[in-house]
């Protein structure tokens, strides 16, 4: 690369007129003014010229990238189209179904090795519940036995109906064969229950 400093020109007309005037007369300060312009007139055309070298300089890097931008471009292109040769749209979505058949299929695999053993849970939801609630009885069943009723006691009702307040007689029968039918209900739950542990 050509590297010119403008420093490198320097004109010799550090002398100044009056001296150059004093000591050889008026025709050697007038070749000297002479030198001066044709030295500065050198040094624009060596800045012009300097310019133009950078200019050109500057174009033919840019040049250069330019074409190594075009040749990569060029060898990305082929390279994608020697790639995409071996590929079909329609292979791809063939490929992408049978990606998800088996992630389906992985999937079912996961929840079958994720599922307990040897419990079935296709139970009938009506059955258990009245399973339960035979449980349920039964324990009632338990704790109505162990209750103590208080003690009765023997001593007579007084002999004079009247000042007891009078009960119907009918309630009375319609209770008793409520809490019959009950006990009833009581000793054929309690029979199945016995029937079933058994």
């Amino acid at each position: 690369m050509i590297s010119f400093k403008p420093s490198v020109l320097v004109l010799p007309t550090t002398l100044t007129v009056k001296t150059v005037f004093c000591q050889e007369g008026a025709e050697c300060v007038y070749n000297a003014l002479k030198r001066k312009k044709r030295f500065e007139k050198q040094l624009t055309q060596i800045d012009g010229t300097l310019s133009t070298i950078e200019f050109q300089r500057e174009a033919l890097e840019n040049s250069h990238t330019n074409t190594e931008v075009l040749k990569n471009m060029g060898l990305a292109a082929k390279a994608m189209k020697a790639v995409h040769e071996n590929m079909d749209i329609n292979k791809i979505d063939d490929l992408m179904q049978e990606i998800t058949e088996q992630q389906d299929i992985a999937q079912e695999i996961s929840e079958a090795f994720s599922q307990r053993v040897g419990f079935i849970d296709d139970f009938d939801e009506d059955e258990l519940m009245s399973e339960l609630e035979e449980l349920e009885q039964e324990e009632l069943n338990k704790k109505m036995t162990n209750i103590r009723l208080p003690n009765v006691p023997c001593t007579s009702l007084p002999a004079h109906p009247g000042r007891l307040p009078s009960v119907p007689s009918t309630s009375h029968r319609s209770r008793s064969r409520a809490a019959s039918s009950r006990r009833k209900e009581d000793e054929d739950d309690i029979k199945q229950l016995a029937a079933w542990a058994s």
